[in-house]
């Protein structure tokens, strides 16, 4: 077993975190607005969760869900009427506030260091919808509905679903998603490639922590370097990536997990890494 010390969770303000073994839990806990991202603290606790993941060697996975009926229904729709919070001033003063804002939800969830499922437990609308693309699987309840909504309120996808989208699922299908602003069901979205499972919502859960218990039961540190290639290979040339491939690959040869591996491998029994 990994011997690293359990860390101590982020003080959050609109979400729950739980650690169970290796797997983290962030619930987005503002059922009360649909947890909404942008008239809550819910960009804080993200972005703190994502740190604390990174600086954290006993955490090897992370799901994203959301209490309530919503997975997060993104913006608060009232907020741009009134013009009011991220919303409102002159064009340089919305800028610097989706800056300080909600795009620090995308790069913080780039920046993760771990598999990330999210859990879609219900409308994922909007940011919300985007929030879900940010990670690297999706399960959807049955009920469930999602949409790239932003035109349909006369503004563009300012939190970059854009960027993450297409690469989900092609140019073409992200572009009548995003040019349409229409909300489609669960069914839908694992045909199109946006969810890998549906499930019962009442099983949702149990899946998804069964799914991230088997990532989390793989050597830690190979498992948080493959997730970087993953990441940076969507970035670089062939070349470039290969040299890189080699160098962590040298490191990975050279650690005692490596060894674990292959030595209960040829023993045929179970492994128990170190994460060293």
């Amino acid at each position: 077993m990994h011997q690293t010390t359990t860390p101590s969770l982020p003080q959050l303000h609109d979400a729950l975190l739980q650690l169970d073994g290796r797997v983290a839990t962030l619930t987005l806990n503002r059922d009360d607005v649909r947890n909404e991202l942008t008239g809550t603290r819910l960009v804080d606790d993200i972005e703190a969760v994502a740190r604390w993941v990174n600086t954290n060697e006993a955490v090897s996975a992370l799901i994203v869900t959301g209490a309530g009926k919503a997975f997060s229904a993104g913006g608060n729709v009232k907020h741009m009427l009134g013009r009011e919070g991220t919303f409102g001033g002159d064009v340089y003063a919305v800028q610097k506030q989706y800056r300080e804002g909600i795009q620090r939800i995308p790069l913080a969830m780039h920046r993760l260091e771990v598999p990330v499922i999210a859990a879609i437990n219900g409308a994922a609308i909007g940011a919300g919808f985007d929030l879900a693309c940010m990670c690297d699987i999706r399960l959807a309840a049955s009920e469930a509905v999602m949409g790239e909504t932003f035109v349909n309120m006369g503004i563009i996808p300012g939190d970059g679903g854009a960027w993450f989208l297409q690469r989900l699922i092609g140019y073409q299908r992200a572009a009548e998603l995003t040019f349409s602003g229409r909300v489609f069901g669960a069914a839908e979205a694992q045909a199109m490639g946006i969810v890998m499972e549906v499930v019962d919502g009442a099983a949702l859960m149990a899946r998804a922590q069964a799914l991230a218990a088997g990532f989390a039961a793989k050597p830690p540190q190979a498992l948080r370097m493959s997730k970087r290639l993953m990441k940076s290979a969507q970035r670089q040339e062939l070349a470039d990536f290969l040299d890189q491939c080699a160098v962590l690959q040298g490191v990975c040869h050279n650690t005692a997990d490596h060894l674990e591996a292959v030595g209960a491998f040829l023993d045929k029994r179970a492994p128990q890494y170190s994460g060293r």
